[in-house]
């Protein structure tokens, strides 16, 4: 297909245009390769509803929206900039005749901030919504809040190539009914698919040595450009450096093989290097993270190459802290990396798993907006003068928990008053394309340089560290001096890590991050002094973070001022995370205890092991005490100053998180960090229950004893909840809300959560059931199952619409029926194994499975597993646990 001829979404675009003449919402479906990103907004240029207003089209990714802003232009021989533009955060090209506007998700939002009806607009265009970001479910909802409320004229179309388009259009639904859907066929080539897994001895995850085999092989079997999909920049690394001596092998053969990296965070040079075609006489392998696998076709690739993990935004509400986690890409996601290879002709799609690990996969990837930190969200939502998200129609709705923690923290930080309301602080903060923590670290900053008490406090607690070229005197060099360091700090904390251990993990100082960026001179030498390396790279973009941060937010840039005043890291940090400051517990260096009452830990060889106060920005590991990844001394006397209004002092009863009891004292407190403490007399049964009830709703239930003997009743007790809600209702959610009613009883005597068994957990949720639920339990709900083998099976009630029975396929000879539970209304899924214990089949019809699906697997699986039964006949065969020959 080339630049200029037909694409398929063509043949619909007369039907999508009929119904936008008189549908406020369309949703648009259309496979990869159907040219949906560059052909639509075209398209709407000249309707007459559009009364020539601006269209927006919102991408997920800064690398796709400039490449289909880019090609647009290229499309009508002009220039970006003109008819066609993009922004994204730190790139902005548009002029006053632009009518396309691609821009990045977070930017509709602030647009919305600034001009609530979007003056000038007449259409937005949400790309590859599949992706469900919260930026594009916040913004689709206040699309849509505008559309009913203000902006009757106003047009939305949806695209994507997967889309729940029932739920959807449901949402999109106006006085007319339902969004109608408009289908487009594709162009997609035949992709072959070759499963590669890695050898049984390799470890789980992504093996950079496999990478480098299959592509080797790939190199040696097929023809054309070949796209590596691989989960993160450290890995691409890797794999680059041991790719090195299999394409200089290649170049000795002449045939020259171009390697590249294709990442969200590169330059724009090196983006546009990786996107373009190769050179004549030359293949291009081109390594690259997920931004490559939507509204993206990079020239000439015929050959895929899937890792099978991605990076996932996960986020830990004890901490506060959104943090990347690598997991297994979807089902949805590997279709769309493999349409990858076929978008220009047949190819060819490597996958590094197993054809029946394939089946296993989740269909597509979770919501963002149930995971994700939510404070940037509602902090939009509070600027928009929206106190309620449940007013805004939702695809999916953030959770009321979430949405609480995040206005708590928009509270800690001044930008919500006592009645929940929009500060003018908070105002300040919503205009900076900043997280709310990095906007108030810039906008606080300032403002604190004014304050002389504060600034001659950082003097002193900083004197010691004064270095030569300090700026203590003229007001605006002070000035520009903390705002420049304020600007690194924040591209410090936003931007991945630009230090790396060696041998062991690198220093938590923030600070020597702060230095390396302003001093990039100086950096391996200062790394070097620390058992660390700099990766230059990162420091460039986090270099080019900050300075764009500084220009956005009218700071005169001041490297000299910000190199003598490193001393504030600490200070500076502590505005953003003020949740998150640290003490040292008492007697115990290197272990820390946090405001928001987490334990953090540092390794004796770090700098900052004896220090008292830290200020932390990121934690790693797992409760219940975290490791401390990046930080920054602080002084007593600072924590005062910048957290004294937040200090109470009252005699209390509270939960000791660290040694799990109930404690009462005199205290100063900071959260749950306390300062002064003086203990009291004995505590009462009711102060205990009441204590004790607060903690288990704020810490959740896991602070229970809920094991491996409580957690299959309560998924038990929760499908029966899901089938018949006279069932008592055992969600967390469910179970915190209620639970003085539960458990209360058992918490009057207990002086911490430790005291409970296992068994006084089952009898207190035993006692939420009638006499004639308890006895009706075991027969509507089995723990276990017995098969044809003899052997008794756990029942899997994990997901309460299919419970699941995992059994070895040799065990279930002879079995005719699928069983079924709850006096046999619902069947069970059955998962057969392998002897290897891998899934062979997923049925709720084992009739169905004997006549159709078992001989397949036999024909597959005999040869691999010779010592074990594989009869003709599975329905009169004998079944059994053991092999052939020990049965």
């Amino acid at each position: 297909m080339s630049d200029s001829g037909p694409y398929p979404v063509d043949a619909v675009l007369p039907e999508l245009l009929e119904q936008l003449a008189t549908r406020h919402a369309v949703i648009l479906e259309a496979p990869p390769g159907a040219g949906k990103t560059t052909r639509v907004p075209p398209a709407l240029l000249h309707v007459p509803w559009l009364r020539n207003q601006r269209i927006i089209m919102l991408e997920p990714r800064r690398l796709a929206a400039r490449s289909a802003a880019r090609f647009m232009a290229a499309q009508r021989g002009e220039i970006i900039g003109q008819t066609v533009g993009y922004r994204v955060r730190g790139d902005t090209r548009c002029g006053p005749d632009t009518r396309i506007e691609v821009v990045t998700e977070g930017v509709l939002t602030r647009m919305l901030s600034a001009d609530p009806t979007l003056t000038g607009i007449g259409a937005i265009l949400f790309d590859e919504f599949h992706e469900r970001s919260v930026h594009a479910d916040l913004g689709l909802a206040m699309t849509l809040h505008l559309l009913h409320m203000l902006r009757e004229d106003l047009r939305i179309v949806v695209m994507s190539a997967t889309l729940e388009s029932d739920a959807l259009a449901s949402v999109l639904r106006d006085v007319r009914g339902d969004a109608p859907v408009v289908r487009s066929r594709g162009h997609a080539f035949p992709v072959e698919v070759r499963y590669r897994p890695s050898p049984a001895t390799e470890k789980r995850g992504v093996q950079h040595a496999h990478v480098v085999r299959v592509v080797a092989d790939a190199l040696r079997e097929t023809t054309g450009d070949m796209l590596v999909f691989l989960p993160g920049v450290r890995e691409m690394h890797a794999c680059a450096a041991a790719l090195h001596d299999v394409l200089a092998e290649r170049e000795q053969d002449h045939n020259v093989v171009q390697l590249h990296l294709l990442h969200g965070s590169m330059a724009l040079e090196a983006q546009d290097a990786a996107i373009a075609p190769a050179p004549a006489g030359c293949r291009k392998v081109v390594l690259a993270t997920n931004v490559a696998e939507t509204s993206l076709t990079i020239e000439g690739v015929r050959v895929v190459v899937d890792a099978g993990w991605s990076r996932q935004l996960r986020y830990d509400a004890r901490i506060g802290l959104s943090r990347l986690e690598t997991a297994r890409v979807t089902q949805a996601s590997a279709e769309q990396r493999r349409g990858r290879a076929g978008r220009m002709a047949p190819g060819i799609c490597y996958r590094l798993w197993d054809v029946h690990e394939h089946s296993a996969l989740l269909p597509r990837i979770r919501p963002e907006i149930l995971d994700a930190d939510l404070t940037s969200l509602a902090l939009a939502l509070a600027e928009s003068g929206m106190d309620d998200a449940g007013s805004l129609r939702w695809l999916d709705a953030p959770s009321p928990q979430g949405m609480r923690l995040a206005r708590s923290l928009l509270s800690l930080l001044g930008a919500l008053d006592t009645t929940g309301r929009l500060t003018p602080h908070g105002r300040a903060m919503a205009a900076l394309p900043l997280h709310p923590r990095l906007a108030h670290l810039l906008l606080r900053a300032r403002e604190l340089v004014k304050d002389e008490t504060f600034s001659d406090l950082l003097e002193r607690s900083g004197a010691h560290a004064m270095r030569e070229g300090a700026v203590t005197g003229d007001l605006s060099d002070r000035d520009a001096a903390i705002g420049t360091l304020a600007a690194v700090v924040a591209a410090c904390v936003e931007e991945r890590d630009v230090m790396r251990g060696v041998g062991q993990a690198p220093p938590a100082d923030i600070t020597l991050r702060v230095e390396a960026v302003l001093a990039p001179q100086r950096a391996a030498v200062l790394a070097h002094s620390h058992s660390a390396e700099v990766h230059s790279g990162a420091v460039r973009t986090v270099r080019e973070t900050a300075t764009e941060i500084a220009r956005r937010c009218g700071i005169r840039w001041h490297e000299a001022g910000a190199l003598a005043r490193l001393h504030d890291t600490g200070a500076l940090l502590a505005l953003a995370f003020p949740d998150r400051i640290a003490r040292r517990r008492d007697g115990q260096p290197g272990r820390y205890l946090t405001v928001n009452g987490s334990g953090a830990s540092l390794p004796p060889h770090d700098p900052l092991y004896a220090h008292e106060w830290l200020a932390v920005a990121e934690l790693g590991g797992m409760a219940p005490e975290y490791r401390i990844v990046r930080a920054a001394p602080l002084s007593h006397d600072l924590v005062v100053m910048l957290c004294g209004d937040a200090c109470r002092t009252d005699d209390d009863v509270w939960y000791d998180a660290t040694a799990d009891r109930v404690r009462s004292a005199r205290r100063t407190m900071l959260g749950q960090l306390p300062l002064e403490s003086r203990s009291r007399a004995e505590i009462s049964a009711e102060d205990r229950q009441r204590v004790l009830l607060d903690a288990l709703r704020e810490h959740g239930l896991a602070v229970l004893p809920v094991g491996d003997r409580v957690r299959p009743l309560l998924e038990r007790l929760q499908f029966l909840h899901y089938h018949d809600r006279s069932w008592p209702d055992v969600s967390d959610e469910a179970l915190l809300y209620s639970a003085d009613h539960w458990i209360g009883a058992a918490l009057r005597e207990a002086r911490g959560f430790s005291d409970l068994s296992a068994d006084d957990v089952i009898a207190a949720l035993l006692g939420m059931l009638t006499w004639q639920q308890r006895a009706a339990l075991d027969e509507v709900a089995p723990a276990t199952i017995v098969v044809p083998s003899g052997s008794r099976i756990t029942v899997d009630y994990s997901h309460p619409a299919h419970p699941l029975l995992s059994v070895k396929l040799q065990e279930v000879f002879g079995w005719l029926e699928t069983p079924r539970v709850l006096r046999g209304q619902v069947p069970i899924t059955l998962q057969l194994l392998s002897p290897a214990q891998r899934p062979v089949q997923v049925t709720q019809d084992l009739a169905r499975f004997w006549r159709e699906g078992y001989y397949e697997v036999r024909k597959e699986l005999r040869g691999r597993y010779p010592k074990h039964p594989w009869p003709d006949d599975p329905l009169t065969a004998t079944p059994t646990r053991h092999t052939a020959r020990r049965r």
